[in-house]
């Protein structure tokens, strides 16, 4: 007796240490050395405002405002507050519970069909009861369901700090370019309209042209109809201006329409002033936001393949009560105690499968995390290395547009010259004024592109993801600021 009475407690302390399912490795990413372009040596790349290099103090400025107002921010520092209480509420089954009850009753009997006393008076009882009661219980936590459950709560808690930097990211994604479109409409509409200028001077050369009777009433209206397409294009730009701007503004978390004035007078489109150090595919996995959350994810659900194999074993609890009552009644009136104490096994023996069925759910739901990880790794590496060569080839298209348009300026004074001296057609100057407002306009365009594969590229390694990110086990509520560092 001896014997069991010294080996039942420390079986159960044995098994107390036990925990099933799979115990939780980094997944191994088998990546290049080095991207095909690009610096191999980065900066802190996580805390970098790389919207700097465009040394637009209006661009910094919404930055900045943007990421104290981020609607979706906040919405991913609220479910850290979520996370934080599932970690609690996960690790709360393996820890002792105690109650408390009480309760009162008073019973009694009073009316015309009851015996009379000896001195005439109505008989009447009554009974008072008064009941404490302090229940506890305590499930031995043998197979480690509940620690894998905490294991995977703070993996999941985890993830969700991950997200708030993917969260920035899109953020600061979607606004810089939302700034780049809105100054290449405005680019585009002052550019057509200096066409715009510029093809009324050759309607009034035409009209001199023609009163000296060198030219006919075809070159007019030939040259009116370049005026009069060129004015069609005008409303497109200032819609597209006016779109930015207004989705600018909800970035801000304001109405539509709230800082259109502060955008109307142009600084000029923004170009990147220098270029950005990538580093190595391997940082991808430390400096990606997204790739870090999906990795987390991944712990989660290795953990929760633990939680269901614990359930195929059985549990013990041990359960007790302690109880006091107080009787008051017209003949006795005394107080009773009472307590209770022992274990409580649960054996699963039959239930259709399901015990069994949960674990390789969660274990096809573990390798369904394990793929989506490594698609995120796989595509982060494809964002960068696209970024990277679309990012050298608008450099190179906007060297040479920016040759076109200066040729092309020299081409239209040429043909005008000419056209003067009779030399030439109208044709030849209003060819001319349509190369010469093309290229303009697509130089715009690839200003517009090279700035916006600079953002996808910063955005692509993962820069600025890390601005004033809450520090891990911090409370965080709605009202959380977060300022982005100069």
């Amino acid at each position: 007796m001896k014997f069991v009475k010294t080996l039942l407690p420390l079986s159960l302390l044995l098994l107390s240490g036990c925990m099933v399912g799979p115990n939780y490795q980094e997944p191994p990413a088998v990546l290049p050395a080095k991207f095909s372009r690009g610096s191999s040596a980065a900066d802190n790349v996580v805390m970098n405002p790389w919207w700097q290099a465009f040394r637009d103090k209006k661009l910094d400025s919404l930055m900045t405002r943007g990421m104290n107002e981020n609607l979706s921010v906040k919405q991913a520092l609220e479910r850290i507050n979520q996370a934080n209480a599932n970690v609690i509420i996960a690790g709360a089954g393996a820890l002792p519970s105690l109650n408390s009850s009480s309760s009162a009753t008073v019973q009694g009997q009073d009316g015309s069909l009851v015996r009379r006393q000896s001195n005439g008076q109505r008989d009447h009882s009554e009974t008072k009861t008064a009941t404490t009661s302090l229940p506890a219980s305590w499930l031995l936590d043998l197979f480690g369901q509940y620690r894998r459950s905490v294991e995977s709560a703070n993996a999941t808690l985890d993830a969700a700090y991950d997200n708030i930097g993917t969260a920035r990211l899109a953020y600061l994604s979607d606004l810089a370019t939302s700034y780049i479109d809105a100054r290449y409409n405005q680019e585009a509409l002052a550019l057509a309209r200096k066409s715009l200028e510029s093809r009324r001077e050759t309607l009034k050369l035409t009209n001199d042209i023609r009163e000296a009777g060198a030219a006919s009433s075809l070159d007019v209206v030939q040259a009116e109809g370049l005026v009069n397409s060129t004015l069609a294009e005008l409303p497109a730009y200032e819609s597209g201006f006016n779109v930015a701007a207004n989705h600018i503004a909800t970035l801000l978390g304001l109405p539509a329409a709230s800082i259109t004035s502060e955008l109307t007078r142009s600084s000029g489109q923004p170009s990147p002033r220098y270029n950005t150090k990538v580093g190595i595919p391997a940082d991808l996995i430390r400096n990606r936001p997204d790739i870090r959350a999906a990795e987390r994810n991944l712990a989660a659900a290795t953990a929760e393949i633990g939680v269901a194999e614990a359930q195929l074993y059985p549990s013990l609890s041990l359960a007790g009560s302690i109880s006091a009552s107080r009787t008051l009644t017209n003949a006795v009136q005394g107080n009773v105690g009472a307590w209770s104490f022992g274990p409580d096994l649960v054996i699963p023996i039959f239930n259709g499968g399901r015990l069994r069925a949960n674990v390789e759910v969660q274990r096809s739901a573990a390798q369904v995390a394990y793929l989506t990880w490594k698609q995120t790794v796989l595509k982060a590496v494809e964002d960068v290395e696209n970024a990277l060569i679309s990012l050298k080839n608008n450099y190179e298209t906007v060297a040479a547009l920016r040759k076109v348009v200066a040729s092309s300026e020299q081409a239209l004074g040429l043909a005008r010259e000419s056209y003067r001296g009779g030399a030439t057609s109208l044709l030849d100057v209003l060819d001319a004024e349509r190369t010469l407002s093309q290229s303009r306009i697509q130089l715009a365009a690839a200003i517009r592109s090279l700035a916006a594969n600079y953002v996808s590229l910063n955005v692509a390694i993962g820069g600025g993801s890390a601005i004033a990110v809450p520090v891990r086990g911090a409370p965080v509520v709605a009202r959380t600021t977060v300022v982005a560092t100069k």
